[in-house]
């Protein structure tokens, strides 16, 4: 009878095992079209961790209506932030924070592995997973893009690596990360982001905090994403010195009729417009890359529905991306959770294993 597990490969004694990092985001569809975007949604929405509603009653809605309907208009969303050169804001930006986040832990002595990955859509979980095997690591830290941790997000990420686990003989050793949004080096990477906004382009009269939405249930049910949410936006408020009327926490991303948490985004905006508030500030703390909820929905719709409402200036500050101090933060983050696993250069760990070999022989004689 065949196995169900992943043939493995007979790897050499005295092989030099390796330490890796996979950088873990939500994804994004391969294009912006809708038989790319249908794909994407199809196993987005299939994600029990993301729809809590029984397969008998969510399967007839999801097939027969939404993946029906909806991939041509978020197609036509997508296209509007697809770079003619690279692609997917998300996956672009998540590609690059990889690479930036192998070369930090580089120079900070650290020979590690890094390869991105998406929970939905490519390049898959999985697929990086046999990579990383195939490149020799023995101990994987699995480090999503998500700072506050959420069933629908962080724990889907983990789902996704606990079912890749159990394809294999030999697993390596695992280790995640299920929150980092207090963490002191991602408030101030937010707070520099937003402070070089503020000297380039001058300040609003309010800044809003714009956190991607849950249904209000998961809140009862005991998912800690909104209580982190707010903690990230009190912390970030202090380190910029803003008192609780200069600044808003607000949910956005709202899908199908449930309550979700609020306040909901756009309707704060437009309440502010209308009651003579001015000139507004988005960022989007709980984002660390650029991608259709915050350049589509955020810059373009939520701008114009503030306008339209009689606001006059809307400032999008952008994410996090590639700006250094979050390389520096997101650097930090993963050496806190790879500390004690062997992560030297090669010719250190290989200088360092004939030593203790030699006084081992050493001491036989």
């Amino acid at each position: 009878m065949p196995s169900r597990f992943v043939p493995e490969p007979t790897l050499p004694h005295g092989q030099a095992q390796r330490t890796a990092v996979l950088l873990c985001n939500l994804g994004t569809p391969d294009a912006p079209t809708a038989p790319a975007v249908r794909r994407y949604l199809a196993q987005f929405l299939s994600d029990d961790r993301v729809v809590e509603i029984p397969k008998l009653a969510w399967w007839p809605i999801l097939h027969g209506i939404i993946l029906r309907t909806r991939p041509a208009k978020s197609a036509t969303k997508y296209a509007t932030v697809w770079h003619a050169q690279n692609g997917s804001p998300l996956a672009h930006w998540t590609t690059l924070q990889a690479k930036l986040l192998r070369g930090w832990l580089g120079e900070a002595g650290h020979n590690v592995l890094v390869r991105p990955a998406m929970r939905y859509g490519n390049p898959s979980m999985a697929s990086q997973l046999d990579a990383l095997k195939a490149e020799g690591a023995t101990r994987i830290l699995i480090l999503p893009l998500y700072p506050q941790y959420s069933g629908t997000t962080t724990a889907s990420v983990f789902d996704a690596v606990y079912d890749w686990a159990r394809t294999q003989r030999h697993i390596p050793e695992l280790r995640f990360v299920n929150r980092y949004h207090d963490d002191a080096a991602y408030i101030d990477a937010l707070a520099q982001r937003i402070e070089a906004h503020w000297r380039s382009e001058g300040r609003g009269e309010h800044l809003v905090m714009s956190f991607h939405g849950v249904p209000e249930r998961t809140l009862h049910l005991g998912d800690p994403y909104h209580c982190e949410s707010q903690k990230t936006g009190r912390l970030l408020a202090q380190r910029l010195g803003l008192q609780a009327g200069q600044y808003t926490v607000t949910f956005q991303s709202r899908f199908g009729k449930a309550k979700w948490l609020e306040p909901y985004t756009e309707p704060t905006l437009i309440a502010m417009a209308q009651r003579g508030v001015k000139s507004v500030d988005v960022v989007c703390p709980g984002f660390t890359s650029d991608c259709l909820e915050t350049l589509e929905e955020i810059n373009q719709e939520a701008r114009e529905a503030f306008l339209h409402a009689g606001g006059q200036q809307f400032a999008y500050i952008p994410c996090l991306n590639d700006s250094p101090a979050w390389i520096t933060a997101l650097s930090q983050i993963a050496q806190q959770h790879l500390a004690g696993w062997p992560t030297q250069k090669p010719s250190e760990q290989a200088l360092q294993q004939t030593a203790e070999r030699a006084k081992a022989m050493g001491a036989s004689h």
